[in-house]
């Protein structure tokens, strides 16, 4: 399905707009290694709405979790300010694609869930939540959701840490701080409901699992710096750390906030 053409005005230009294009030049490898989120996820944000109606996920990137609501909900907006990576998304006969940062289009009160996966740090909260009560149903609910460092073995772990905390440090947009502390900074205007623990598993061979950290933005960011001597040597490092096995079990902890505007 074609996006919308972009549309002009302040939209376009929040105060954040460069996430935008943090992901835009590997749309790609975003949308070929990124993990997915698990179907308990998707099976407890339906039950937090009496209706399915609608559901609208705001930064959808290559429209994972808008096509999962696709089985949940008749009608699904799914919105990335990303031409890139909305071009990397699927078709789905209940899935609209819109290229906007809030600007949904849609009715006032006409959405049962709203959901945000892996973005809200990048977010203008206040013009966000100025389109969510626009058009938040009654009994409509808000959910963001991410997820954290993986968790392979110890060995691999500590130098994953070590590329992100060091090798990639000076490269992290402001914002990325938010998710390691889930988020509990951000003032949401929810009464927040208490999500039970998910997470994300995935088995992973190493390159799989190197492609993941290529989608990083830091990763792109030390690249385009001229630091693919350091990337290779992360790889290299992993590749000895994972030894001669195929494939391990990849863990991503996740977070969620979610609840209902008050």
């Amino acid at each position: 399905m074609t996006p919308t053409a972009p549309r002009e005005g302040p939209d376009r230009d929040d105060a954040r707009g460069h996430f935008a294009h943090l992901f835009s030049g590997h749309a790609s490898t975003y949308a070929a290694f990124r993990p997915t989120y698990p179907t308990t996820l998707y099976a407890w944000l339906s039950g937090l709405v009496p209706a399915h109606r609608q559901a609208w996920d705001v930064g959808t990137g290559n429209g994972q979790v808008a096509m999962a609501l696709a089985a949940r909900f008749e009608r699904v907006m799914a919105t990335d300010p990303s031409a890139a990576q909305l071009a990397a998304a699927p078709a789905h006969e209940r899935v609209s694609y819109r290229e906007t940062t809030y600007d949904s289009a849609l009715p006032d009160a006409s959405v049962d869930l709203i959901t945000v996966g892996q973005a809200l740090h990048w977010f203008d909260l206040p013009a966000f939540f100025a389109e969510v009560r626009r058009v938040l149903a009654p009994g409509g609910a808000f959910a963001a959701f991410a997820y954290v460092h993986s968790r392979v073995t110890p060995d691999v772990d500590a130098l994953t840490m070590h590329y992100h905390d060091v090798t990639c440090a000076a490269h992290w947009a402001p914002e990325h701080h938010l998710i390691r502390e889930g988020y509990r900074s951000m003032p949401l205007p929810i009464d927040e409901v208490q999500a039970p623990p998910f997470e994300i598993r995935s088995a992973m061979s190493v390159e799989q699992y190197l492609g993941f950290h290529r989608s990083w933005s830091a990763t792109q960011r030390l690249l385009k710096a001229g630091g693919e001597a350091d990337v290779l040597a992360f790889e290299a490092a992993v590749r000895d750390a994972w030894g001669a096995v195929g494939e391990r079990d990849v863990v991503w902890p996740m977070f969620v906030r979610a609840g209902t505007l008050r």
